[in-house]
């Protein structure tokens, strides 16, 4: 039988999308398993690996049967996660020895804060492009090392195995032979060296992790092993590629050169620049990764994460009741006073780049008799837009690299009024893909491209809509110095 139909597995925050391709890079079908989001007392996060698996196995064979292939038509897998969810499992028995900790989750606070006190926060920096945060899983593991019964002696006979979601979802697909993590998954680990490109003995050290209890780390279009998806399929397929969520979808956009951006815009916004293939460091706040490495040769990204964009689109529905629904949205801002001069800085959890103040609160400014409920909300949504320029601006002044484009994706992406104010105000293009789904696609075009089934033809499948700036300099300048002077009121 002829294997020509790709897969895509992209497990994220909420859920496990299987997404399927054609032989063209054409998306074909999609299904979606939703899992259970472990809230305690504490606000503490996580999942349940054993559930994560079981769910990806059912989303593969729920794709089969939707689009009504042969199951024995797919050639190859490629697997996009949530990057910094940490998982820790029995090497012998395959059991995780306690549910993951999710990257939203920050219960190793603590830890950071003593680990800080050795002054080694500037060495973490400069060997990882990040910062000592409970955000990334170095610090999570060392949570479970030091809250998990016997966790200890487990390591210290190397009976445990410490990865990120791609490394779990290898390591059970492949029945416990394969134990690899990509390098744009590594990256965010805080033991990884971006520079040397190996797992970091001085950082190890730190956090008290053993290298033998952490994964292979593997090109991101390298071979991971075989799959049969616990016994589904009737013969094994290769795993060809992995790479995080983010990074796969600067990658399915098809940003591959320097200087090349994207912007997901979901609940918060992850603002991603290809900075080739050398590491960059700034002490303005912007975090340097992996983007990938293929083919034994690593790319480098400036990252910025924003806490409030879709998030404010929520705020407005469920919490100061001004929409009944996010796609009314788009009209009220087209309604709205041309001359209203209302700004929103949503502040609700501090400041971000380039402001770095957590204390900040949010505000709401410049308003006048014509203000209304159109107003507001116009001022809501224009927030979006005028944080992903803070974003843009702080990462390219970094490199000092003209800016051609922005590349976005997410749900915010079809109000057409916030994404032509976007272009307006980068006074960029800005390019609309025809699906949401960009990084099980790009670990998909990944896996396709490793295995000879695409080409670099499979980048011009996306369809795209494309924005174009429709405001003057003098505008422009006036709305930017409106936002910032608004943003300087939530700093006194």
């Amino acid at each position: 039988m002829m294997k020509n139909y790709v897969l895509g597995i992209d497990q994220s925050t909420q859920g496990t999308k299987a997404l399927l391709f054609d032989s063209y890079g054409s998306l074909l079908c999609r299904t979606t398993i939703l899992h259970r989001q472990i809230v305690n007392d504490q606000g503490w996060v996580s999942h349940d690996p054993d559930e994560i698996w079981k769910n990806t196995v059912r989303a593969v064979r729920d794709l089969v049967d939707k689009a009504g292939i042969d199951k024995n038509s797919i050639a190859t897998v490629g697997i996009s996660n949530q990057r910094e969810t940490s998982v820790c499992w029995d090497r012998q028995t395959g059991k995780p020895v306690c549910d993951a900790i999710v990257w939203q989750c920050s219960r190793a606070k603590k830890i950071c804060s003593r680990l800080e006190k050795t002054g080694m926060g500037d060495t973490v920096w400069e060997k990882t492009g990040l910062r000592i945060s409970p955000y990334f899983p170095a610090a999570k593991w060392t949570w479970m090392l030091e809250n998990v019964s016997g966790l200890k002696e487990k390591m210290a006979e190397d009976r445990i195995c410490m990865g990120t979601i791609d490394s779990w979802l290898v390591y059970r697909m492949t029945d416990g032979k394969e134990f690899r993590t990509d390098y744009s998954n590594a990256s965010r680990t805080e033991l990884f060296n971006i520079h040397t490109l190996q797992w970091d003995e001085e950082l190890l050290n730190l956090f008290g992790i053993s290298r033998s209890s952490l994964p292979e780390v593997t090109d991101s279009n390298g071979i991971f092993g075989e799959t049969d998806f616990d016994g589904y399929l009737d013969e094994k397929i290769p795993i060809r590629a992995a790479m995080g969520d983010s990074n796969g979808s600067l990658f399915g956009q098809g940003c591959l050169e320097k200087g090349m951006m994207k912007a997901t815009y979901g609940t918060g916004s992850s603002i991603m620049m290809n900075i080739g293939d050398r590491p960059i460091l700034t002490e303005n706040g912007v975090v340097t990764s992996l983007a990938w490495s293929f083919d034994g040769k690593a790319q480098y990204v400036f990252e910025d994460n924003i806490n409030y964009t879709g998030a404010v689109i929520t705020w407005l529905k469920d919490d100061v009741g001004l929409i009944q629904s996010p796609g009314e949205t788009t009209q009220l801002c087209k309604d709205a006073h041309p001359e209203d001069t209302t700004y929103l800085v949503p502040a609700f959890t501090g400041l971000g780049a380039p402001y770095w103040r957590s204390d900040a609160k949010g505000l709401i400014t410049g308003m006048t008799r014509v203000t209304g409920k159109k107003e507001i909300v116009r001022a809501a949504v224009e927030s979006i837009a005028y944080q992903i320029s803070d974003a843009v601006h702080l990462m390219a002044e970094s490199v000092d690299i003209p800016l051609k484009e922005l590349r976005v994706d997410g749900g915010a992406t079809k109000n057409d009024y916030l994404m032509q104010f976007q272009s307006s105000l980068l006074n960029l293009p800005v390019r609309v893909p025809n699906a949401e789904e960009l990084s099980g696609i790009g670990a998909a075009y990944a896996a396709g491209l490793a295995s000879g089934i695409f080409d670099e033809n499979v980048f011009q499948t996306l369809k795209r809509t494309d924005y174009y700036p429709e405001m003057d300099d003098s505008m422009r300048r006036e709305k930017l110095d409106g936002w910032k002077s608004a943003v300087e009121r939530t700093l006194h």
